[in-house]
């Protein structure tokens, strides 16, 4: 047992009080972008005039510092406002007209071509401004209709779901980026609690479409086949009814790594059925950890390679117990040295006071082991069930560590 006060962290798993790069603490990645840099952009026009006017009164008469004063202007129009890029524009061309009549040069040839050119320039900058503003809007607009197109195909399920607790999330590999391949989906049937994590091979809209059959036919299926083999059959069977009408299945992105779960009602069993998709991990209440790999291997759906029959695994969910389904951006995430990231290292001998909380940590700590480099989406899907007396609301996102107070990378 670990001593008191061991073991216990904030956001990560095993490493106390950092926070990962890019992380909001809700899950949400952030862009990341240093204080220091932010800083420097603020006052690189700043320095440029600065540095143009040290540089004139320095310099002997046949040295001139007008790039400077040109670039000041066109490095503010992509960064700031109209209103400080024409407060920039506005500085430099005064600067270069203060230089020129305190020498007594500004009705030569050379001064007044440097005036008219910075003059230029600092036109030029509002017209740049105006179209990266245009443009911003416009990426703004679609990143808007992104993000509701995506959440429409992939809603967040309830927290409680046939009586056991549900956390999802799906985190872009890129703050900006919002459509995907990655799914998750949650039903409760007339059979259990029926859910299905998956991995489309590609991104985009076309990702979206093949996200879209598959949510679907999930949905449809799991209400009305009686057994998981039969769900597993439909979604291919959906997969090669789309391909047909699209003229063979490379334009629905060609195969897609799924595992399907299923947790029958009143029952302490768990029954899965393994596509090609990396294998879930079980979390138990004492920290144990399993790994849930398929007795037989099988083929991702829309293969389009013959047809072999599914054969669902059978294990057992015993009340505290949580399964983690998750996509390959989880465990093909790497360091800096080129190391994955290994999910299930990193969980063994933890214990999270519910799913969401276990979300919350893995991809805190997914995000530090990458460094905020992530390169691929993942989807991550935990399911518990709750133990005899135990809230169905956590509020402490602590992790109590059992043995090893710290895993490492």
């Amino acid at each position: 047992m670990a001593e008191k006060g061991r073991g216990l962290v904030r956001g990560t798993l095993g490493i106390p009080g950092r926070a990962a790069p890019g992380s909001t603490g809700k899950g949400r990645p952030v862009v990341a972008r240093s204080p220091g840099t932010r800083r420097f952009v603020r006052l690189l026009p700043v320095l440029l005039i600065g540095g143009g006017l040290l540089f004139d009164s320095l310099a002997p008469p046949n040295f001139t510092a007008v790039p400077l004063f040109v670039a000041a202007p066109l490095i503010a129009a992509p960064f700031f406002s109209l209103a400080s890029t024409v407060r920039t524009g506005v500085a430099a061309v005064l600067s270069v007209i203060a230089m020129r009549l305190s020498d007594g040069t500004s009705t030569q040839v050379v001064p007044v071509i440097e005036m008219i050119t910075v003059l230029t320039a600092a036109a030029l900058a509002l017209v740049i401004n105006g179209v990266v503003r245009r443009s911003n809007e416009q990426l703004a607009s679609a990143r808007v209709i992104a993000e509701t197109a995506m959440r429409a195909v992939l809603p967040t399920p309830a927290e409680r779901i046939g009586g056991l607790q549900v956390a999802a999330r799906y985190e872009a590999a890129q703050a900006d980026e919002f459509v995907g391949g990655d799914l998750f989906a949650v039903a409760d049937t007339p059979y259990g609690v029926r859910l299905v994590v998956g991995d489309v091979r590609g991104k985009g809209l076309d990702a979206v479409e093949a996200v879209a059959v598959i949510i679907g036919a999930f949905r449809e299926a799991a209400e009305q086949e009686r057994s998981l083999e039969g769900v597993a059959q439909r979604l291919e069977r959906a997969l090669a009814r789309e391909g047909t009408r699209r003229y063979g299945l490379d334009a629905m992105e060609g195969f897609i790594t799924a595992v399907l779960a299923e947790i029958p009602p009143g029952s302490a069993s768990l029954r899965l059925v393994n596509r090609g998709h990396p294998e879930p991990i079980l979390l138990h209440a004492d920290g144990a950890l399993e790994v849930l790999a398929p007795s037989v291997p099988a083929m991702p759906l829309g293969m389009d390679l013959g047809v072999w029959p599914d054969r669902s695994d059978e294990w057992e969910l015993p009340a505290g117990s949580t399964l983690l389904a998750f996509t390959d951006g989880l465990s093909e995430a790497r360091d800096a040295n080129g190391a994955f990231y290994d999910p299930a290292a990193r969980l063994r001998g933890r214990i999270f006071p519910g799913p969401e909380e276990l979300l919350s940590a893995l991809t805190d700590d997914v995000r530090l082991h990458t460094g905020g480099r992530s390169t691929d989406d993942m989807a991550l899907l935990a399911v518990s069930r709750p133990a005899e007396g135990q809230p169905q609301r956590r509020t402490t996102v602590k992790i109590v560590g059992r043995g090893d107070d710290t895993v490492r990378n």
